[in-house]
């Protein structure tokens, strides 16, 4: 009897307690106010995230943010710095993109390719050390590939609670290698990537693929055009220095990091052939002069305009420093070489050391590329990598192993770093759109039962779908 006592008053305490806490809680509940059900609201409910500015854009709703990173994501007490960011949205219930250039966000809206075919929403994220993106004092041991990659981890995982959908990462050249070493690091974060024109330089010291692909690309009569003006340039470096000069002091430009106005002058001129077939077509050589009749002012102009004659100041470097830094510590850079300029070429192709300020260590590390490289051929799944055949760049592209699953390298014909799915062959186009339709979730049920029935899901937007080509110094890595 003693023990039923007990147990029943055990019991009515239990019951009584309860009650309390359950009119406590609805007390509490009552007193709170409701949950944020605007997206600016709840993003800016995240911590560490700050608003720069909304800008309108019909449609979506766009922002300029900032992201409180840790500066070494292996030892996070030990300091933050605000990464930039944008966020293009369109409705929670829409799958994500992100996005990333590996150099600095455009704050305008823009929508990549991905984004367009999936109709979705996309984050892009500045890469970390270009400014404002940049901790101080920089200590630049902490700009790696797996540090980056962590900065789109640590942002992806708080914006998937909002964004609940499917992601799929995206970028071209130096973003479409960020894409990809996300997904070697952090391989359960993203359903898809999409990386166009990402060079894979995995033996920093086997360059051959870019010598074989200047003897091919385009046509015979182009090649020795270009050679021919590049050759002129040199031949003419007196004449035309004392344009460069003139240029520099009406300019401001300085040539302190790469040492002085001759090795300025001559990286540029051996940028001339790589730049042109980076950024321009095989029609375009018709807008290239005869070096041989062409004036000083002419060979002077086509330079100018395809290589640029401040890519290489102090002032055209400073923004790409830690690109250069990045190239000549773990990405790489190509040593090619270039027969035609025998005898003219004091330098050489120059390495990355000399495009960044010598108070900053650099030690190359030859096993970054090679572990990312051996990586995809084993373990990409959803993968899809598109280049240009007439790119440099492509020259030395992903490639998948028999560990591959559901992954694809596609080649644009006759595209150059510019390439997209959209400029693939028929064939290669629809199968990639039905890819990215499936990996985002959102494939119609048409695409689903026939592949060639796939389309972007957004319509056309001629300024949203602007793409940022990036002119880093030619990305000479």
């Amino acid at each position: 009897m003693r023990k039923t006592l007990g147990w029943l008053l055990s019991l009515v305490v239990l019951i009584g307690t309860m009650g309390a806490a359950g009119s406590t809680a609805q007390a509490a509940t009552a007193a709170e106010p409701a949950a944020a059900t605007d997206i600016k609201d709840q993003v800016l409910g995240i911590p560490g995230m700050t608003l720069i500015e909304e800008k309108p854009y019909t449609g979506y709703r766009f922002f300029v943010l900032n992201y409180e990173q840790p500066v070494d994501h292996r030892q996070p007490w030990k300091g933050t710095f605000k990464q930039r960011l944008t966020l293009l949205h369109k409705d929670v219930s829409r799958p994500t993109v992100f996005f990333t250039s590996g150099y600095n966000v455009n704050p305008n809206p823009r929508r990549s390719e991905p984004t367009t075919i999936i109709d979705g929403n996309q984050v892009s994220l500045e890469y970390r050390f270009f400014t404002p993106s940049r901790p101080e004092p920089a200590n630049w041991a902490n700009l790696d590939i797996w540090q980056a990659a962590s900065d789109q981890h640590r942002l992806f995982a708080e914006l998937k609670k909002l964004y609940k959908k499917n992601w799929l990462a995206t970028g071209g050249s130096k973003g479409g290698m960020t894409a990809t070493y996300y997904e070697r690091f952090y391989p359960r974060d993203m359903d898809g990537i999409v990386a166009y024109v990402a060079p894979n330089d995995v033996d920093n010291d086997k360059d051959a693929a870019y010598d074989r692909f200047f003897t091919k690309v385009g046509t015979k009569e182009c090649r020795d055009k270009l050679n021919a003006v590049q050759r002129e340039a040199l031949v003419r470096r007196d004449a035309l220095q004392v344009k460069y000069t003139e240029a520099a002091a009406q300019g401001g430009w300085t040539f302190t990091t790469v040492g002085d106005l001759d090795r300025a002058y001559e990286a540029v001129v051996l940028d001339y052939t790589w730049a042109f077939w980076q950024y321009s077509l095989v029609a375009d050589c018709a807008s290239v002069p005869v070096a041989a009749t062409a004036t000083d002012q002419q060979i002077w102009d086509t330079v100018d305009s395809i290589s640029g004659f401040s890519a290489y100041t102090d002032q055209g470097l400073r923004t790409y420093t830690p690109y250069y830094y990045q190239a000549g510590t773990q990405l790489g850079s190509p040593d090619i070489k270039q027969p035609h300029l025998k005898g003219l070429s004091r330098y050489g192709y120059q390495p990355p050391r000399n495009f960044v300020p010598r108070d900053i260590p650099m030690t190359f590390q030859p096993g970054a590329m090679a572990d990312i490289d051996s990586w995809v051929r084993d373990n990409a799944r959803q993968m899809l990598f598109v280049n240009g055949q007439n790119d440099p760049w492509s020259a030395e592209p992903f490639r998948l192993g028999y560990g591959a699953r559901d992954s694809y390298v596609m080649t644009a014909p006759g595209a150059n770093h510019g390439a997209n799915v959209a400029a693939l062959q028929e064939g290669e186009r629809v199968l990639a759109t039905a890819k990215i339709l499936k990996w985002a979730g959102v494939a119609p049920a048409a695409t689903l039962a026939d592949e060639s029935k796939a389309a972007p899901l957004a319509k056309p937007d001629a300024n949203l779908d602007q793409r940022d080509v990036e002119r880093a110094a030619q990305l000479r890595r």
